[in-house]
């Protein structure tokens, strides 16, 4: 069989695929650290991450042992049975995040489910909401995943359009506005079990809310007892310079989602972190996953996460973070109208013209060795792994320079 070329591997995609993602032009076939490899051997820096997903950066060498070790003695029980390894993931992340209980899924959009389900179970079993009146209040411009629930929260017609019936009980309100909040309490306070929010949007474009945003909001709903929930699942692990986004303002979620990093890339592991009060309202039988908190992902997730404190990443990606953006915002473009971020979660917004948009910007850094992808089409996302170092942060800034110099 003849060698096959990158525009073979995209056709065979095309054919055989769902048309569901508009991926960049470009065949990956290896990755290390924060770089990764075309299959015609072009390296690349990764300033995506897979979404902040291989936060720890490509192919850990911890994690990937820790995942090997535990594949070839024992990968999945389901929770028909106990295995040694669960009882110790759920002690090492209780104490890590300092919560009672986990519940351990697999994706984040598994998670957040998860999370919508509890908090509806407690509205009705501890603050007596009647069970058809239950409402969850969430933000506009939110990315919480792709089920059918979830992208009711939505008002992004790519995520809800010509998917209806869509799921009743939410009410939307706009992000980084406490009194909006506020307002929607007064009136629904006694119906509404939580409010659930992502403490950075990222998918929206990484939109950073105004200092005391999460602390007013977190207050809003202590005060009308109402459950916080903080989506964490690409904001957390480290990932803005804190461990936890929201440990920015001090706040502690009453429900806590992560995914994505929790297993460093190498497979889907996410997790649902509340206290006793919230997370033993359901009880056996009544929710659940089959590879939720197997084997794997449990030494994986332990690998992980203890690589993050190990390797200081959370205080790496807030001094990387802060070089990134004083060195985009000195770029002289008229195409760059603003630079934003926290940590190793940035996002350049740019002036799209014909010819010259967010697109354009990052097939041109493509070409110079830089993956970036752009979101609602002029936002370029920059989040490299949290491993980077400043050589490797200063080399690839002066390819992203190079390239909006094209543009010129």
């Amino acid at each position: 069989m003849s060698k096959m070329s990158p525009k073979d591997y995209i056709a065979r995609e095309d054919k055989y695929g769902a048309h569901n993602y508009h991926p960049l032009p470009v065949v990956l076939e290896k990755g290390k650290g924060v770089k990764v490899w075309d299959v015609e051997g072009k390296e690349y820096f990764d300033f995506l991450s897979a979404y902040s997903a291989v936060n720890q950066g490509h192919c850990h060498p911890k994690i990937v042992k820790a995942m090997i070790d535990q594949a070839e003695v024992l990968t999945l029980t389901s929770r028909a049975f106990y295995n040694n390894v669960l009882g110790e993931y759920e002690e090492f992340i209780t104490k890590y995040f300092g919560y009672d209980k986990v519940l351990p899924m697999n994706s984040g959009a598994e998670a957040d489910e998860t999370a919508l389900k509890l908090a509806r179970r407690w509205g009705v079993v501890k603050k007596g909401i009647p069970n058809d009146q239950v409402k969850i209040i969430c933000c506009e411009g939110n990315f919480h995943g792709r089920t059918i629930t979830i992208i009711t929260m939505s008002n992004d017609p790519d995520s809800f359009a010509n998917y209806g019936p869509l799921t009743p009980g939410f009410i939307r309100i706009p992000y980084n506005d406490a009194s909006a909040l506020e307002e929607v309490l007064k009136e629904h306070g006694k119906t509404t079990a939580a409010f659930i929010l992502e403490p950075i949007q990222g998918e929206a474009g990484v939109f950073v809310p105004d200092e005391g945003y999460l602390k007013k909001t977190y207050e809003l709903c202590k005060k009308n007892n109402v459950l916080f929930i903080a989506d964490e699942v690409q904001t957390g692990i480290a990932r803005t310079g804190k461990m936890l986004a929201c440990d920015h303002e001090g706040v502690r979620p009453d429900i806590l989602i992560l995914g994505k990093a929790v297993s460093g890339g190498v497979m889907p592991v996410s997790c649902v972190l509340a206290d006793n009060e919230i997370m033993l309202t359901i009880k056996p039988g009544e929710h659940g996953s089959t590879f939720g908190g197997n084997p794997v992902a449990c030494k994986v997730a332990i690998a992980a996460l203890n690589v993050i404190k190990d390797e200081k990443l959370a205080e790496n990606a807030e001094k990387m973070g802060k070089i990134f953006r004083d060195e985009m915002k000195a770029i002289k473009s008229e195409m760059i109208e603003l630079v934003r971020g926290k940590g190793l979660l940035n996002a350049v917004v740019i002036r799209n013209k014909p010819g010259k948009t967010a697109w354009d910007v990052c097939v041109a850094m493509a070409e110079k060795g830089v993956l970036a992808k752009p979101t609602h089409g002029n936002i370029i996302r920059f989040a490299p792994p949290l491993v980077i170092t400043e050589a490797e942060l200063r080399d690839a800034i002066g390819r992203i320079k190079e390239a909006f110099k094209q543009f010129e």
